[in-house]
């Protein structure tokens, strides 16, 4: 569903992404790790084709998103849902405006084809009767369930999901990844995860990719990365200070 062949992107003279390949089967969820400020949101918003990558390909179930019209890019962009980092809201909207905020954009739904989706997304991410709330009266976690459930209102094939358990609690977080566990599983949808929460990724991914340097330098099984013998890979799943992962910050 999802092929990133040579993608390089750079800001000025910085080299963010370096000739990146990452391959996502359809119906699975690969997640891309490492640590923070490596490319890894880069990466996803060249996926979604809100950056565009100075050389190299997207591929969405075979087309390519880049160096192509706005017009044609947005027909492909539909087919994609995406959470962000910490929600991502639409402040002075309620709940159920937010959920509702691409259908009504990008169809002709009546409005009560559109209240039986918000209503059933909600309750899918567990937050039934929550449409009239405020999201400055919700909690981190729930407005990150609120962003789930605005992006699988679209039916989409493809998910992204940028540093989804960033600032949760570990049983919120638990919660968080049992739901893009859960809408892979019913609906079907392709998800690509970024974070470098270890027990998220392993919960969730049927792979993983770990982004390090600009660079894709190991890709496996949950499994075969657990026993991968890259230093970076290592080091990184076992939190150690040793290896060669400097901190720069």
């Amino acid at each position: 569903m999802i092929i990133v062949q040579g993608l390089s992107y750079q800001v000025g003279d910085q080299k963010i992404l370096r000739r990146v390949n990452l391959r996502v089967e359809k119906g699975c969820t690969v997640a891309v790790m490492g640590m923070s400020g490596v490319g890894k949101s880069t990466l996803l918003k060249c996926i979604a084709g809100l950056v565009e990558p100075v050389s190299g390909q997207v591929l969405i179930d075979g087309a390519n998103i880049v160096g192509i019209e706005e017009r044609d890019r947005s027909k492909i962009r539909r087919r994609m849902g995406m959470v962000f980092q910490y929600g991502a809201l639409f402040d002075s909207l309620s709940v159920y405006e937010n959920v509702s905020f691409g259908l009504r954009r990008h169809t002709n739904w009546s409005e009560q084809e559109i209240a039986a989706v918000v209503n059933e997304t909600l309750s899918m991410v567990g937050l039934p009767r929550t449409g009239d709330l405020m999201p400055s009266e919700l909690s981190g976690g729930m407005q990150k369930r609120v962003g789930l459930a605005r992006a699988i209102a679209m039916e989409p094939d493809v998910v992204l999901y940028d540093e989804p358990t960033a600032g949760l609690d570990p049983i919120t977080s638990a919660t968080i990844a049992e739901l893009i566990v859960k809408t892979r599983d019913q609906l079907g949808v392709t998800s690509v995860v970024v974070s470098h929460d270890i027990p998220t990724i392993k919960r969730v991914s049927n792979s993983i990719a770990m982004l390090h340097a600009g660079r894709i330098v190991a890709s496996g099984s949950v499994e075969e990365m657990e026993n991968c013998e890259d230093k970076a890979v290592r080091q990184f799943m076992d939190g150690s200070i040793d290896g060669p992962i400097e901190i720069t910050r």
